[in-house]
């Protein structure tokens, strides 16, 4: 069976990091992801952006991962919020109750 990937391209500017996001988040990528974002939160910007455009799966631990993140980023006085997510995955955090607990925008910044 292939590996999932998940590539996280990271693009900085002054007031905020945005990680563009593509392929899958789940039990085998989520220790990359939440690598990257504890990375940025040493010296934290007032707000990082996941763009989740090109990602195609989240399973429960990709999901987990990402409400524990967003938690993180407050803690830090930053904001962790979710652009582009899919129709797909905007049905899962529906489904799921977790719509409510991460800030997501309907427009890339």
């Amino acid at each position: 069976m292939e590996r999932p990937e998940l590539t996280i391209e990271v693009e900085r500017a002054p007031d905020e990091v945005v990680l563009h996001l593509a392929g899958e988040i789940d039990v085998l990528t989520v220790t990359n992801l939440s690598a990257i974002v504890n990375e940025t939160l040493i010296e934290p910007p007032p707000r990082i952006v996941l763009d989740m455009a090109g990602v195609t799966f989240c399973d429960s631990q990709g999901l987990g991962t990402l409400v524990v993140l967003s938690r993180k980023a407050q803690h830090a006085r930053a904001v962790l919020s979710l652009t582009n997510v899919g129709e797909f995955l905007m049905r899962v955090l529906d489904i799921t109750g977790l719509r409510s607990a991460l800030m997501i925008s309907s427009v890339a910044p």
